[in-house]
């Protein structure tokens, strides 16, 4: 979390948005909620493929808190996702599918858009499932993606090769944070 600090501090951008995971306890993502299943098997929700998570990032407990390394107050605005029990997240842009096959918004486009930003720059845990989603929505609602590679964790290490070439693939800036930092302020 350090090096993430550390940008924020650095008044490298125009405006910060942190994205929070805000889990009811009921959460159909948690392997608790489904008798017999355990952590990271896969179920069908929805006609999609659901992983089954730790419980985790509970609403209202300190496991949601922002990460207290992070200089929260440098955030313009803070996005909780995954609220609604039935629907996961994985995107800081669009909920996963609902039984309709509707993918709610989140309210981060029209944010963004009303405050002119162009270019996002995204980093955190998660790369292979919550990054990779909010990097594809991003390109989907016509802003230019940045993904700060090493500011990243993922789920599935091993596969990190894989996904940054499909990421590039589809028009994802992939870089590093020495590289950002060497750009100056971003407008």
């Amino acid at each position: 979390m350090a090096p993430i600090a550390d940008l924020m501090e650095a008044d490298l951008f125009e405006l910060i948005v942190a994205v929070q995971d805000w889990h009811p306890p009921e959460h159909v993502s948690f392997a608790s909620n489904h008798p017999g299943r355990r952590a990271f098997e896969k179920i069908e929700l929805y006609g999609h493929e659901q992983i089954l998570w730790p419980d985790r990032c509970v609403q209202g407990t300190a496991g949601a808190n922002l990460h207290f390394g992070i200089p929260s107050a440098k955030a313009a605005a803070i996005i909780r996702k995954a609220t609604n029990a039935a629907i996961y997240s994985y995107s800081a842009f669009r909920d996963n599918w609902d039984p309709k096959g509707i993918r709610t918004t989140t309210g981060l486009t029209g944010y963004l858009k009303d405050r002119g930003a162009e270019d996002i720059f995204i980093c955190g845990p998660a790369r292979d499932f919550c990054v990779r989603y909010t990097a594809e929505d991003v390109l989907q609602e016509g802003f230019r993606v940045n993904v700060t590679w090493d500011l990243c964790r993922s789920i599935e290490p091993q596969r990190a090769d894989i996904l940054s070439r499909e990421l590039s693939g589809r028009g994802v800036q992939i870089m590093n944070a020495r590289e950002l930092r060497h750009r100056g302020k971003i407008q």
